[in-house]
């Protein structure tokens, strides 16, 4: 295990890779219980049948929940540690584009750079990270995001 670091050390990895986290599978039991939660039962998430007649050939997650699953991802990913943060916000997206669809059954994984890393008040960081969500197998990322995220220290 490595030693956790500061923010200030932090900063100096701005426009470096981060980390990368372990696969997680996204399966048919997942998107419908984000279709329950969310109440967006569209038929290309939750009807095999009827998805399968679309050009996807099967359901997919919906882009929502491979966007959701972006704190799970960063949580899990190889990345450093920070010494002594509390707790951890979402502050917003800068921008979020959804590339390619996520079928059911398939397995993705994010990768993280650091963009920016500023102290707003004393011991309240703000960073921004390039996210992109890797589907196992293809070409095209699921999505590629820029997550703004504050963490207190």
């Amino acid at each position: 295990m490595t030693k956790p670091i500061t923010p200030q050390q932090l900063r100096d990895k701005v426009g470096d890779h981060l980390g990368t986290s372990p696969w997680v599978r996204v399966d048919q039991p997942m998107i419908d219980a984000f279709a329950d939660v969310t109440r967006d039962p569209q038929f290309i998430h939750v009807d095999p049948q009827a998805a399968a007649q679309t050009p996807f050939g099967g359901t997919i997650a919906h882009g929502f929940l491979t966007l959701s699953l972006l704190s799970h991802l960063l949580a899990a990913a190889d990345k450093p540690e920070i010494a002594g943060v509390t707790m951890g916000v979402n502050y917003g997206f800068e921008r979020v584009r959804f590339l390619a669809p996520v079928r059911s059954g398939r397995r993705v994984r994010g990768h993280f750079k650091l963009l920016d890393l500023e102290e707003k008040r004393p011991g309240q960081w703000q960073q921004r990270l390039e996210c992109t969500v890797e589907i196992e197998g293809e070409d095209k990322p699921a999505l590629i995001a820029e997550w703004i995220g504050q963490f207190f220290i």
